[in-house]
C-alpha cells in the first residue's frame, strides 16, 4: 500500500498568508498551472482510487492534473477548520495572542488538536483496509497532520512538515518491515511550484 498525498495549487490567500479553511477559494492563473503540472508525474502512479477534499481550491487541482472523473470526494480530507482565525494570518492571530501555536492551540470556535487527529487516524483506519496506491487531494496543514499521525506522533509535530503548493508526497511501509510506516517522500514539486509553504 502506498498513500500520495497532493497539496492543492496557489490561491490567493497561499500568497498571502490568511488561513484558509472552510473558505471557498478558487485556484490562481500559475495555481492552475502548477496542478497541470502534476499530470506527468502522477499519471503513470496508477491509483486504484483518488480521493479529493470536498474545496473547491483541492477539486481544481484533482480536475487539472487529469484525475477529476474518476475523484471521489472524502469529507475527512478538508482543511483544519480555522474557526474565528479564518482569512487571518498568523501575524495578525499572534498580535492578540503571541504565543498561539495552531498545532498546541488550535482556533476558537474551530477545530482543536485533537480534533484534527481523530480525523486524520479515522481516515487512516480506513485507508488501511486495502493494499491498494491511493491519491489524497488535499490541504498543507491537514496533509501534515495525516502525515505525522501515519507515523505515530503527536499531532503538534506536524508543525516541522511545510508544504508547498502542488506538492507531492508520499507514505508507505518499510521493504523489510511491513508492519512500520514510513514517510517515503516529503514535499516534491514541479519547477512551476514556486509558491509559498503553508502558513502556520
Amino acid at each position: 500500500m502506498k498513500i500520495y498525498l497532493v497539496r492543492h495549487g496557489e490561491t490567493a490567500w497561499t500568497l498571502s498568508g490568511q488561513h484558509t479553511g472552510v473558505t471557498d477559494l478558487g485556484l490562481t492563473a500559475h495555481g492552475e498551472e502548477e496542478s497541470r503540472a502534476l499530470a506527468p508525474r502522477l499519471r503513470p502512479l496508477a491509483f486504484a482510487r483518488v480521493l479529493v477534499s470536498p474545496r473547491l481550491r483541492a477539486r481544481q487541482t484533482c480536475a487539472l492534473a487529469g484525475f477529476g472523473e474518476v475523484s471521489e470526494l472524502e469529507p475527512d480530507l478538508a482543511e483544519w477548520d480555522y474557526g474565528r482565525y479564518e482569512g487571518l494570518s498568523s501575524e495578525d492571530i499572534r498580535r492578540e495572542n503571541p504565543e498561539w501555536n495552531i498545532w498546541r492551540d488550535g482556533c476558537p470556535g474551530g477545530e482543536s488538536p485533537a480534533d484534527v487527529s481523530a480525523r486524520a487516524d479515522r481516515l487512516i483506519s480506513r485507508l488501511c483496509t486495502t493494499q491498494d496506491t491511493i491519491a489524497l487531494f488535499s490541504h498543507g496543514q491537514f496533509s501534515a497532520a495525516l502525515a505525522v499521525r501515519w507515523i505515530g506522533l503527536a499531532l503538534v509535530e506536524g508543525q516541522h512538515f511545510a508544504l508547498h503548493t502542488a506538492s507531492v508526497s508520499a507514505l508507505g511501509f518499510a521493504g523489510h518491515h511491513p508492519d512500520r510506516r514510513m514517510i517515503e517522500l516529503w514535499n516534491e514539486r514541479s519547477t512551476l511550484s514556486s509558491g509559498p509553504t503553508q502558513r502556520q
